[in-house]
């Protein structure tokens, strides 16, 4: 029988319930009951714990023992062919990386020692959830990963734009992936997590929690890759001369600043440029704006680990700033295209355990796992175990020199005679040996306690940093978490998972449940999530984890969209264009045609986009400057009016030459919603307090008087 469209799917009714247990860190077990399917591996063996790896003691390293890690890892590594199954979608760029203090006190590594050295590096930006051909504004996580080919070989960063995880442990990663990609029985939605599989599995896994205060913020959806910060996301480990080690956490930050769009912009933009953010960063390295990042450590002893209020080995928690402050050492630069995009950004290889001498690892679980399943998935996605010869893969500040031979696609092989050691041949450059005083040495730490499937209780709070970060964002970035859990949320059919993320968040701030339960249309709010230890509510806000209150204050590296009319003021425009370029931003001239506009003084400016093809969206802020004709024109055409309402709807900022105003009154802003973001441009000191105001880049105040659900919000906020 056909289904009619907005039938019931059932779905409520194919809800499970389950017996299930907590575990020491918090975790969830469900048991299968006594009719129930018994989870096995591939060979039919029954599986006892699917929530945590195998590891001697509770915080100790992961163990290759663990068959059923290693199959379910190894299986997912292959699912895709040729493309990545996550980070499908990305852009990669050239750089440069430049030394400015030396860590020699903690670290051999001469990429972290030697200052005033340039290292040439490759930095691919990603999308997570979405396909190779998906669009660039999802909201997602971005993955920002960095390799640096040092003259001690290949260090990868495999950062993202959000310093946390959504899991403690690697074993999990398949099924998060699985939840959050397309539902495998229809092959949808695509690049979005706004489906009930991904809330279901969220609604279980309590340890997402913080991450998802992160995915719902505007984090998730950056205006550009050049105005992201990036995170290592794991505690590593620096190790000095002496074999003494310290923990560090590396991080990316944007000299630009961050910036983000609103989800509607999101929205909008995808339609109308798929590969905005490709574009953006290609623009402004053709322009001759690269983007610099200043790169950071926060390095802390066992001392303050055993110290501080969580596990340093947790990846869903941070070290805020202000206890261990970001010590800036170093910046780089993204200033080169690549010649070939699949030979360099399709092909290039980034793997965790590429470290060099001084750098190494904590016993992170996840970190472990990924050690092992970011190797292994290049042997499926590139071929086999020669990827590293393909040349974005290959070192190029050191000699490579081993005995590893033959393979799928093998470029280098070795020569002579001999192809092992020890060996008895004259020693020369083909005849190698490993060399204790250079060579690689792993942190020696002192591990103990039985073999255990089982999680530290140290991870178990799964709520107090989830509430730090909320406290931490401005009204109208805490208005945004909202809105973005209401609009997932409401993509979800069963209304049971809808009430199972609402108990959580009664868990992070109550103020925040009520309103997505009012916006869900919740009769009443769910009780609370069973939490494994109360949330912490003495951890203060961190300015440092808001967008907002770290804005750039400069309009330097944004655009301006400038709609002109044949008969448009000309000396206002030079006045206008001269002002943005001083600025140190950049502008389009749009118009009704694409051949551009006659001016008022017979000159011909040419438009970069047509009015129907280049929407607000596309800029930071917009200029109107037209003459009477062209404004009564325009106040006619839908995708003008559409334009302009777009632009105040989104809070950015609008000049306006006076006869631009019946556009403006078109567009349904009438004179009482004329606000300090809109401006005349009359003459040069008005143009440059347009451009003063610009650098605020949003008037965060007009949200609230054009978005239905700010009404809700402020309703519940406390008195």
């Amino acid at each position: 029988m056909k289904r009619k469209i907005g039938q019931d799917t059932g779905a409520a009714a194919q809800a499970g319930t389950f017996e299930t247990h907590v575990g020491n860190g918090g975790e969830l077990h469900q048991l299968p009951g006594g009719d129930g399917t018994v989870l096995t591996t591939q060979q039919g063996v029954p599986i006892a714990d699917d929530q945590n790896s195998l590891r001697a003691g509770e915080r100790g390293p992961t163990l290759l023992d663990d068959f059923h890690l290693r199959e379910k890892l190894f299986h997912f590594d292959h699912e895709r062919i040729p493309e990545r199954v996550v980070h499908a979608r990305g852009f990669g760029v050239h750089g440069t990386f430049t030394l400015a203090e030396s860590l020699e006190e903690f670290t051999t590594a001469k990429i972290l020692t030697e200052v005033g050295e340039t290292t040439p590096m490759f930095v691919r930006f990603s999308t997570v959830a979405g396909n190779k051909g998906s669009f660039d504004l999802a909201r997602d996580v971005r993955g920002f990963a960095a390799k640096f080919y040092t003259k001690e070989g290949n260090w990868d960063i495999v950062g993202n734009n959000i310093p946390v995880f959504f899991i403690q442990d690697a074993i999990k990663f398949p099924d998060l992936v699985h939840a959050a990609k397309q539902e495998p029985d229809r092959g949808f939605p695509q690049a979005q997590t706004a489906h009930d599989n991904f809330w279901d599995f969220i609604s279980l896994t309590p340890e997402s929690m913080h991450m998802i205060m992160w995915t719902m913020s505007d984090r998730a959806i950056p205006r550009s890759f050049r105005f992201m910060e990036g995170f290592g996301v794991h505690s590593f480990r620096l190790i000095n001369a002496d074999g003494k080690g310290v923990f560090v956490k590396f991080h990316f930050k944007p000299r630009q600043g961050l910036q983000s769009v609103l989800w509607n912009e999101a929205v909008k933009i995808n339609g109308a440029d798929p590969d905005f953010h490709r574009r953006d960063l290609w623009d402004a390295i053709d322009l001759g704006s690269p983007p610099e990042w200043d790169f950071g450590v926060q390095i802390f002893d066992d001392d303050f680990a055993e110290r501080f209020e969580f596990d340093v080995l947790d990846p869903t928690k941070i070290i805020p700033e202000e206890q261990v402050p970001v010590r800036i050492i170093g910046s780089f630069v993204l200033d080169n295209h690549v010649d070939n995009f699949f030979a360099e950004t399709e092909q290039v290889a980034f793997c965790t355990q590429n470290v060099v001498p001084g750098i190494g690892f904590s016993n992170d679980p996840l970190l472990q796992g990924r050690n092992f399943s970011y190797l292994d998935t290049q042997l499926k996605r590139l071929g086999g175990p020669n990827f590293t010869h393909i040349p974005i893969n290959a070192p190029k500040g050191c000699p490579i020199h081993n005995f590893q031979q033959d393979g799928h696609m093998a470029m280098r092989n070795p020569k002579g005679r001999v192809n092992y050691e020890p060996n008895s041949w004259a020693a020369n450059e083909h005849n190698p040996r490993a060399d204790p005083k250079s060579g690689y040495r792993h942190f020696g730490e002192e591990v103990n306690g039985p073999k255990a499937q089982v999680r530290s209780a140290s991870f178990a709070d799964h709520y107090s940093q989830a509430r730090q970060f909320f406290i931490s964002q401005a009204p109208i970035e805490q208005k945004h978490i909202g809105d973005a859990l209401v609009f997932e949320l409401s993509k979800c059919e069963r209304v049971d998972i809808r009430e199972r993320i609402v108990g959580h968040l009664r868990h992070i701030d109550e103020t925040l449940a009520t309103v997505v339960a009012g916006g869900l249309g919740l009769p009443k709010l769910p009780e609370p999530a069973q939490a494994a230890v109360p949330t912490r509510t003495d951890l203060p806000p961190s300015p440092a984890l808001s967008i907002v209150a770290r804005g750039p204050e400069s309009f330097a590296g944004r655009k301006l969209g400038i709609v002109v009319s044949d008969e448009a003021p000309a000396k206002l425009l030079k006045t206008l264009v001269a002002g943005v370029e001083t600025a140190g931003a950049v502008y389009e001239i749009i118009a009704p045609k694409i051949a551009g506009a006659t001016l008022d003084d017979g000159s011909l400016v040419e438009a970069k986009q047509k009015i129907d093809g280049g929407p607000s969206v596309l800029y930071d802020a917009v200029v109107l400057m037209l003459a009477p004709d062209g404004a009564a024109q325009l106040a006619q055409d839908k995708t003008a009016k559409d334009f302009v309402s777009d632009a105040y709807a989104h809070a950015k900022f609008i000049g306006y030459t006076e006869d631009a105003l019946p556009l403006i009154d078109a567009a349904g802003i009438g004179e009482a919603d004329m606000d300090e973001g809109l401006i005349a441009l009359t003459d040069a000191d008005s143009v440059k307090r347009f451009l003063q105001n610009c650098a605020a880049l949003r008037l965060w105040d007009r949200e609230y008087k054009v978005d239905l659900d700010a009404a809700g919000f402020l309703a519940a906020q406390p008195n």
